[in-house]
């Protein structure tokens, strides 16, 4: 209760300093009433669907809504609140001098003057974030960006020379509204023409009946030499209450029938190996394994026991830290690990070749992306799909495409 206190003056606070922003650019009541409308709206909306919220009971899309607007309302009002609490601190030792100097009417002309351009700059600023956040939520998770990318390594076998693979991560099915728009995406993901197609993990939120409808449409995925899975940590049913350990159980064997149903082939720290004429690539695939409090189910040594030191090797590992905290030190050398799991948290800003940004990076060190160390790859897929936020802001949903060449290996 005294969290959702807290929580509610700092809102009000940065309501009342929303409206002043307001009211020195419009004295229109009309708008002003309409700004306190919405407001309340937002607020009344989160706080029904929040107050008493546990996790375990499971997530709607309800909820993604009103967090999303809630989001969509409180960043841009925070922006005014900092510039124009901001203006009031300094002010006041400006406005004691400039009373002793110029008088009091030259103090107030000065002051509503300044406050209205503070307001209008802060207001200005503020419509960035939401205008951006706005199109997230409407337009932004559905919009699809196909990343390419060329490896080079000198121990790649011959057969394999121009082999290419698309990664696919973090579906989340249950937490999409609109079934052509997968559609859309899942013809993309065909378009590519890949050798294989692999998925890293957490194709629901938490339940497998979240995949049925759905199933059809991921079932038109086909690459020639087959599809490939792993789990995520969504996928085990951790997040959600339960009758019994029997029903989670189901749960997750359910989960296995429906990808074995689509044509994904479920590797549960197992390893596959895809040959051409008479050289092979080994393909292993682990359970989730993460840090922060994530399962560790993943297995290498379990996986990889079929598999040889000089095979080349691609892992797929939903969760980066696990190849920053044990694959890419193990005594094997993983060649191309396949991760997901960070989503780039959704939002953040990024110029193709140029920079980089989200608050991701303040929780993992790999957060989206290629990175290379010690001659092993690791790519971190952005999503899919989205979760809890419904929308993506700057950080789209990713397509990824690798095609592995033969050739002296890129630094």
């Amino acid at each position: 209760m005294m969290r959702w206190l807290i929580f509610i003056i700092i809102y009000i606070i940065a309501d009342l300093y929303a409206f002043q922003a307001f009211r020195t650019v419009t004295k229109n009541n009309w708008i002003l009433g309409l700004y306190w409308l919405i407001s309340l709206l937002v607020i009344g909306n989160f706080v029904y669907n929040y107050y008493g919220f546990n996790r375990s009971d499971g997530f709607s899309h309800r909820h993604a809504f009103a967090f999303g607007f809630f989001i969509a309302l409180l960043v841009p009002k925070m922006i005014v609140l900092v510039a124009m609490l901001g203006e009031d601190i300094f002010r006041i030792p400006q406005a004691i001098y400039r009373y002793f100097t110029e008088g009091s009417s030259a103090e107030g002309n000065y002051f509503a003057s300044r406050r209205q351009f503070i307001s209008k700059i802060a207001l200005g600023v503020a419509a960035i974030p939401f205008a951006s956040i706005i199109y997230g939520i409407y337009k932004g998770k559905y919009n699809f960006k196909v990343l390419k990318y060329t490896l080079t390594f000198d121990d790649l076998p011959d057969a394999f020379d121009g082999y290419k693979v698309t990664q696919v991560s973090d579906i989340h099915s249950g937490s999409f509204d609109d079934v052509n728009k997968v559609d859309y995406a899942i013809n993309l993901i065909n378009e590519q023409e890949s050798d294989m197609i692999l998925f890293t993990g957490d194709m629901v939120n938490n339940k497998a009946e979240e995949l049925k409808p759905y199933l059809g449409i991921f079932g038109k995925l086909n690459a020639k030499d087959g599809l490939y899975s792993v789990l995520g940590n969504h996928d085990y049913g951790d997040y959600v209450s339960w009758d019994s350990e029997a029903a989670k159980h189901q749960n997750l064997e359910d989960l296995k029938a429906h990808q074995k149903e689509i044509g994904f082939d479920l590797l549960l720290n197992e390893s596959r190996f895809i040959e051409r004429d008479g050289q092979r690539l080994a393909l292993v695939g682990v359970e989730n394994w993460g840090t922060g409090g994530f399962k560790k189910a993943g297995d290498l040594k379990k996986a990889t026991k079929d598999v040889h030191a000089n095979d080349f090797k691609i892992l797929m590992s939903h969760d980066p830290t696990h190849w920053e905290k044990k694959v890419k030190d193990d005594e094997y050398h993983y060649h191309l690990t396949l991760s997901g799991h960070t989503h780039g948290m959704q939002f953040g800003i990024e110029i193709p070749g140029w920079f980089k940004w989200s608050p991701a990076k303040w929780r993992y060190k790999y957060w989206a992306g290629m990175y290379n160390e010690m001659g092993q790859y690791l790519n971190v897929n952005r999503g899919f799909g989205y979760l809890a936020f419904p929308g993506r802001v700057g950080i789209w949903p990713e397509i990824t495409v690798i095609e592995l060449k033969k050739g002296t290996a890129t630094a």
